[in-house]
């Protein structure tokens, strides 16, 4: 018997058994002859005296030679041992397979060579990750198929065991911890194995023989009949052509890793656990006292140079799912006691083999940086302190991860809207504790550790509060997990080493509560109070069909709690089931996460538009007589018709301009309401005609709006009398005299009393653009006052202006008229003048250069480039090569139409005869010429063609250069649509010549002033007109400014000044100061402010001077949206959160100020989130304030930047004022169009910028460039450069710095090549020495890609399980490699990662605006075209069309987010011609009224 063998308790035992030691429990196993769970002795659980089963013999045979087999083939007698227990076997078969099994093994040649006791594959570099389930789960397979001995039973007992040790709480650092259930044991069969070999002193005593065995052939047919296992079927698999390396099967690291360090052994005075803890210097209790028992609590000891490896030996990292798949690791080194605080091994125990370990844990940060780490054996917890030399750079990353969740959970905490880059630039700018062993974090360390990272966020929103929405669905967190491919939902269980978060950090509160106006404040919270209440009423319908969970993660597959807040408001609970919330502990995070991208995701068809509810003219409804009656005579016979004043209907008198209800056919839709405008008898019956309201609803402001509001618009139609239902009261609201000061007073938001037939209006609606504006004044005349209607006149008005005309004839000749004008949409064309066509319009002599198409694809090295197979599409964001061509320019040299039969002109068919003009690229010289050139440089051409002068797009002004008495610059900025031409190209000879003497004087009939004319004197004079009428600049207060790029862009408009910025991120401050010397700038939450002003003071406690009422003129600005882009319906919670966001405080400064012009900027998505509904609130406030307002989505780079970040603008006017367009774009990008008056969809006046337009010039710069102020080594080369540096000479190029990058990526940006749409797809599969002295690995490739296949070679393309269809393994990941093995291992799920690692190509463009350069952020392709390094502030500056003299402040990434943050100035300034225009307007119907 063996010494601590233990009998069970709970069967008749027999006499034989007898303790000899006191009852010490290693672990707890089931009595193989009874159902129980029963402590009993690993070593030999049999009594040899004690009655057997038949297989008993067998057993002990095998017993003694399992030892000597290799591990492979013990782990297929223990798997032979389970189906006979499991009577899957005969007793005869199962004889007879062992004897076929252990003949083949005997006889192998390489079979001898006995096991070792410590001998695996170590260091925690390749494996060093987080505990994921696919290895899990499949070990899991194999151990139940191995040890039917090991069932729940067993599993419970262990865990009961340890969770006794917790019971109750110790005054120790750990006594928090929660501890992880180690899952099964091994079979009895496997500890049959192993007992000659486990606990003896003599053999454990640290000399290690290396296996003999050849390794690589056991490793390789395990993994394969590993595989077998898992796909169900034992056969092995047929040969693969390339096999996957041979791996540990304990620790899982790969065999012939250079980094697989084992352990050296024990010294020779090192004691086994039980000796070792006895020992008095861990004085917790002496030999003689009656052993541990006595004890509730495992004993806690501190042990160092400690190092941690499995059975084989091999040093191995004990966090990548190893003990939670029971595979059993030990650890050797010195125990200390819990109170000895100093690593030292001074007076400690040197103990050897602890363990095997049943679970690790973390408590947490001690006073700060570092976090404890914990062992739990059988016998004793143990606190790491130092590793021992050989282990110290494994541990090292535990510690790593460790520290960098801490990071990133504080970070998120206080920071929920960062991006991922943002994240990356906190993690690289931390310095990590004294005492860890690196330097950096970097974001490979980031991407390593992402499994483990991510599980603590998840563990640290469990303990958060259910209120909160979680941390793991911030943008950040997305598109972390999106990068690293992290599994979300794996069982809590295994995630018990949970950081314990000792305290929620305190939030940075960010803005205070909203500063809001009465009426912002009336509107936003009792208006909307019921439309919450019935969208929930609503969302609670939707949740019934809605899916709750993913169903697949092991998080929605745990059976609610029954404790939690959910589950106690549930009906099964004994609560009342109103909550409908999930159970907290099922709260499915796949679901989470996709619920979050959904919200993000650009929804291009927004707000909705309700078509206007029109009745169906001429319908017939059988009249009742006797309800309608005329009164009075007719007041005008008209022909057929006779016009009444007055009718009675239902005895009730109507006259022509009253409102009316009117029933719609369907009586369950709600009544229609319209203006009576005229009524009338004829052949159809008795008639009226309706002009119709809008009613809220029906507008964008959809249920946003005031019931009792209704909206003119030019919707009319005949009907009978008959349908009128009743007579409805509706009164104008007009602003009132004084309405500019009236703002934030204590309105009361109702306009009328809701008596069921009182209503009111204050705005015309424009259905087509969104657009609310004052309702127009047209008056009917005297003559025609019985039947004016509004709508009718401005339709008329409207048709007619868009019917073209001609007028002034000149001559007849050859079948057509000649004209001297035509019109079209208001706009008056001469002969002479410049046009615009589109381009299909006409074509050019010259056969164009093909666009540079791609060069054909040459066959690639599939083994160097692993990854180009995914380079399938040719697609490429940033490029150019789709985008349409301009315009075609022309001059009129001709209008004429065609004669008729009859001899008459058909003015139906109006033709131009012009001239055509070529732009640099349609020349032989092709798109190079056009890099060099100006943007509106034409030449001549005699080259003539005709025209429909319906294609016709706009008119613009063509002169040359030589006659203007101005300079070119000076006449090019004088306003849109200017071309010049100083020479004229001849597409036969290819060559350039003076332009002829009819080009420089057409259309300039015996003027001769030298002005070389585009257009007839009249055009011009009226172009010209405008200038003349200064209006003073608006006086401007621009919140939430940043650096100022809106008002820069207004200042280069002439429209505003800026007097006065909010803005709450200092370096941002800094730089507007810089920028604008006399603005006050106040670096303040804008609610502060506005709470100072509301409550009449002067100056704020720096003393700088308040704006006061009627100070401001113009209030414009961007406030964030973060607060709730992420969640797409609102409920008491979000909506509260809503009320307190900075849109509000924004609209209350609108309201307060009541400025003459406000512009709102926001991202794209500003119109889209929530259903629109922030979009509508906004609206609806400035509705109800009387503003006029519109909004629209507006494409940056279509106002001349090389980018395609759309913004989205909302426009308001007060009363009085004209509301403005948005700007017709100067270049088009893409045809995507969204709701506004832009009609310039498909091209535009000039060609598209480029990334060499605007950065071909800047001197070359290294990676980490850090000079501030470099000079420029040469000319500006394109239109956009020379634009861009000004017209004073300037030395100086500031801010054309880059960011550092590691090492690792400073080599994977080198090896990208310089080829258009090259990213890391194009990345070698090579080892490479970097910078920083260490060497690079090659990316292994060890499964089979189900998605991809193999290459053309047969060689595998999976780097991952999860290729195969099966869940991650974490110990396949791999770092340090020149192919990021987190992109092939996702890229199947992300369109392949296109565009990470990407360089921009010269002639496309920055696809997003950068605020931080990363290479692998979302951002995408941020590396330079041509050098190794990611793109420069400047170079970014630039591609917000930052003019080079603007100053930015603060550190690099500063710079970055400032100029990534801010509306691109040429856009501002589109947008400020704009209002200018309307200012102009404005004054000039003030003057012309006096």
């Amino acid at each position: 018997m063996s010494p601590v063998s233990l009998p069970c308790p709970q069967c008749p035992q027999c006499p034989c058994h007898v303790p000899s030691v006191p009852a010490v429990s290693p672990v707890s196993l089931p009595c193989p002859q009874c159902p129980h769970d029963s402590a009993m002795s690993p070593v030999s659980p049999w009594c040899p005296q004690c009655p057997r089963c038949p297989q008993e013999s067998v057993q002990e045979k095998l017993s003694l030679i399992h030892g000597f087999l290799q591990a492979e083939v013990q782990l297929q007698l223990s798997e032979l041992e389970a189906k006979l227990r499991r009577e899957e076997l005969s007793e005869e078969r199962y004889l007879a397979k062992v004897k076929a099994l252990l003949r083949q093994e005997l006889s192998a040649p390489n079979g001898s060579g006995g096991p070792n006791p410590n001998g695996c594959p170590g260091h925690g570099a390749s494996g060093s990750d987080d505990d994921e389930d696919g290895a899990m789960e499949l070990e899991e397979g194999l151990a139940a198929s191995s040890s039917p001995s090991c069932s729940g039973p067993a599993a419970r007992a262990r865990k009961s065991r340890r969770s006794r040790s917790n019971g109750d709480a110790k005054k120790s650092p750990a006594s928090s911890r929660v501890t992880r259930s180690s899952g099964r044991q091994p079979s009895i069969l496997s500890f049959l194995s192993k007992g000659s070999n486990k606990r003896k002193s003599e053999e454990v005593n640290g000399e290690v023989k290396p296996e003999l065995m050849n390794v690589e052939k056991e490793e390789e047919e395990l993994e394969e009949k590993v595989s077998g296992i898992t796909l169900g079927k034992a056969d092995s698999p047929s040969p693969l052509p390339q096999t996957t390396p041979p791996k540990c099967l304990d620790c899982r690291q790969y065999l012939d890793d250079p980094d697989l360090k084992f352990f050296q052994g024990d010294p020779d005075d090192a004691l086994e656990e039980p000796e070792m803890l006895t020992d008095e210097r861990l004085s917790i209790f002496d030999a003689n006292e009656d052993g541990f028992e006595s004890y509730e609590d495992l004993p806690q000891h501190k042990v160092t140079s400690f190092s941690v490896y499995d059975k084989r030996g091999h040093l191995c990292p004990f966090d990548t799912g190893l003990i939670e798949r029971n595979i059993e690791l030990y650890f050797s080194g010195v125990v200390k006691p819990i109170y000895d605080d100093n690593p030292c091994l001074d007076g400690g125990v040197r103990a050897k083999k602890l363990g095997p370990i049943n679970a690790w844990w973390i408590t947490g940060f001690d006073g700060g940086e570092k976090a404890l780490i914990g062992f739990s054996t059988a016998f004793a917890d143990y606190i790491l302190m130092e590793p021992s030399e050989e282990y110290a750079p494994t541990f090292a990353l535990m510690q790593e991860k460790i520290y960098m969740s801490k990071i990133v959970v504080e970070f998120l905490q206080n920071n929920r809207h960062v991006s991922y880059e943002d994240l990356l630039n906190k993690i690289e700018t931390t310095v990590p504790p004294a005492g860890l062993n690196f330097n950096r974090f970097t974001e490979d360390s980031l991407l390593r550790h992402a499994q483990f990272v991510v599980e603590q966020v998840e563990s640290y929103d469990e303990a958060g509060d259910s209120d909160e929405p979680p941390v793991l669905i911030t943008p950040c967190m997305r598109d972390l997990i999106k990068l690293a491919g992290v599994t979300l939902g794996k069982r809590r269980a295994v995630r018990r080493q949970a950081i314990r978060h000792p305290t929620r950090i305190d939030k940075d509160k960010g803005p205070t509560k909203a500063t809001t106006t009465k009426l912002v404040y009336l509107i936003f919270d009792t208006f909307f109070s019921e439309q919450i209440e019935k969208d929930e009423r609503e969302e609670d319908k939707e949740n019934a069909t809605k899916r709750r969970r993913c169903g697949v993660c092991e998080v929605c597959q745990q059976p609610e709690c029954g404790k939690c807040k959910a589950c106690q408001n549930m009906v099964k609970f004994g609560g009342s089931g109103r909550s409908k919330q999930a159970c907290l502990q099922r709260r499915c995070p796949n679901l989470a996460v996709r619920e979050a991208d959904e919200d993000e995701e650009v929804d291009d068809n927004i707000p909705e538009m309700p078509s206007p509810k029109k009745m169906l003219q001429g319908r017939k409804k059988k009249q009742n007589k006797s309800r309608i009656s005329w009164v009075g005579e007719p007041i005008k016979s008209d022909g057929k018709k006779d016009y009444y004043q007055r009718v009675c209907i239902d005895s009730e008198t109507l006259e022509v301009g009253d409102c009316v209800s009117v029933s719609p056919d369907d009586p369950t839709k709600p009544l229609y309401l319209a203006r009576v405008t005229a009524m009338w008898e004829d052949s159809s019956g008795q008639m009226f005609h309706a002009h119709w309201f809008c009613p809220g609803s029906d507008t964008v402001l959809g249920a946003t709006s005031d019931p009792l509001e209704l909206f003119l618009v030019d919707e009319c139609e005949d009907m009978q009398l008959s349908y009128i239902h009743g007579k409805v009261n509706v009164i104008y609201k007009a602003p009132s005299d004084n309405w500019a000061m009236e703002g934030g007073l204590d309105t009361e938001i109702k306009m009328v009393e809701d008596d069921g037939r009182t209503y009111f209006y204050q705005m015309w609606y424009d259905q087509e653009y969104a657009r609310f504006e004052s309702p127009p004044g047209a008056q009917p005349t005297e003559d025609n006052k019985y039947k004016f209607c509004m709508s009718c006149a401005r339709l008329d008005e409207v048709r007619h202006k868009e019917i073209p005309k001609v007028a002034e004839p000149l001559e007849e000749a050859d079948g057509k008229m000649f004209y001297a004008v035509a019109t079209k949409n208001g706009v008056q064309y001469r002969v002479g003048d410049g046009v615009y066509l589109l381009p299909d319009a006409f074509s050019f002599s010259v056969k164009p250069a093909s666009p540079a198409k791609r060069p054909k694809k040459e066959a690639v090295d599939e083994e160097l480039h692993p990854e180009h197979y995914r380079k399938y599409s040719e697609y490429i964001k940033g490029s150019n090569l789709d985008a349409p061509d301009p315009f075609r320019v022309g001059r009129i040299k001709s209008i004429f139409c065609s004669l008729r039969g009859n001899g008459k002109p058909n003015e139906a068919d109006i033709k131009l005869g012009i001239y055509k003009f070529y732009r640099p690229e349609n020349t032989h010289k092709s798109t190079k010429a056009s890099y060099h050139a100006d943007i509106n440089l034409l030449y001549w051409s005699d080259e003539e063609t005709t025209v429909e002068f319906r294609a016709v797009q706009g008119r613009c002004s063509v002169v040359y250069g030589e006659d203007l008495t101005e300079s070119i610059q000076d006449y090019s900025a004088g306003g849109l649509d200017r071309f010049y031409f100083l020479e004229a190209y001849n597409a036969k000879t290819k060559s350039f010549e003076d332009p002829p003497n009819h080009a420089r004087s057409a259309g300039n009939k015996g003027k001769g002033k030298g002005k070389g004319k585009g257009k007839a004197a009249g055009a011009e004079q009226s172009e010209q007109e405008p200038a003349q009428l200064q209006v003073p600049k608006l006086r401007t207060l621009d919140v939430f400014s940043g650096c100022g790029g809106l008002s820069e862009g207004f200042h280069q408009a002439g429209v505003s000044e800026t007097l006065w910025a909010v803005e709450m991120w200092e370096p941002a401050a800094q730089a507007f100061r810089l920028n604008n010397p006399g603005t006050t700038v106040f670096t303040e939450d804008c609610n502060v402010l506005l709470k100072l002003v509301m409550a009449g003071e002067k100056t704020n406690s720096l003393g700088q001077k308040l704006p006061q009422k009627g100070d401001v003129e113009m209030l414009c600005g961007g406030p964030p949206c973060q607060g709730f882009s992420g969640m797409n319906r609102f409920n008491s919670r979000t909506y509260s959160k809503f009320k307190n966001s900075l849109v509000v405080s924004f609209l209350s400064y609108c309201d307060y100020y009541r400025p003459r012009f406000f512009l709102l900027e926001n991202v794209r998505n500003f119109v889209s989130f929530k259903r629109s509904m922030v979009l509508k609130l906004t609206l609806r406030c400035l509705v109800r304030m009387g503003y006029q307002c519109t909004f629209g989505v507006l494409q940056a780079g279509q106002y001349g930047v090389a980018q395609t970040r759309r913004r989205a603008i909302v426009l308001a006017a007060a009363p009085g004022e004209q509301l403005p367009m948005f700007p017709e774009p100067l270049v088009v990008v893409d045809d995507k169009k969204f709701v506004s008056n832009i009609t310039r969809t498909y091209s535009g006046p000039f060609r598209t910028i480029t990334v060499r337009d605007t950065m071909s010039d800047l001197p070359e710069i290294r990676n980490g460039a850090a000079a501030l102020e470099i000079s420029y080594n040469g000319e500006p080369q394109s239109w956009f450069q020379r634009q861009i540096r000004g017209s004073q000479y300037q030395p100086i190029l500031r801010d054309h710095i880059c960011k550092d990058m590691s090492a690792l990526v400073a080599a994977r940006m080198r090896h990208i090549p310089l080829a258009p749409g090259s990213d890391w797809r194009d990345l070698p599969n090579i080892e490479v020495r970097l910078s920083d002295g260490t060497t690079t690995r090659k990316l292994r490739y060890t499964h089979h890609e189900r998605k991809n296949g193999r290459s053309s070679s047969g060689a595998l393309r999976g780097v991952c399980s999860c290729a195969e269809g099966k869940p991650c393994d974490p110990a396949d990941r791999q770092f340090n490699t020149l192919i990021p093995w987190c992109l092939p291992h996702t890229g199947n799920r992300h369109n392949h990662w296109a565009g990470l690692y990407g360089r921009l190509e010269w002639d496309g463009f920055f696809s997003t605006t950068v605020t931080n350069p990363e290479p692998m952020g979302k951002q995408g392709r941020v590396l330079h075209p041509e050098q190794h390094r990611v793109v420069s502030v400047r170079e970014c500056a630039r591609s917000q069309g930052f003019p080079d003299t603007f100053r930015l402040f603060g550190n690099i990434l500063d710079k970055h987010r400032q100029v990534g943050n801010a509306v691109p100035p040429p856009l501002a300034k589109a947008i400020g011609l704009e209002i200018k225009a309307c200012a102009v307007a404005k004054a000039r119907q003030d003057t012309a009224g006096e």
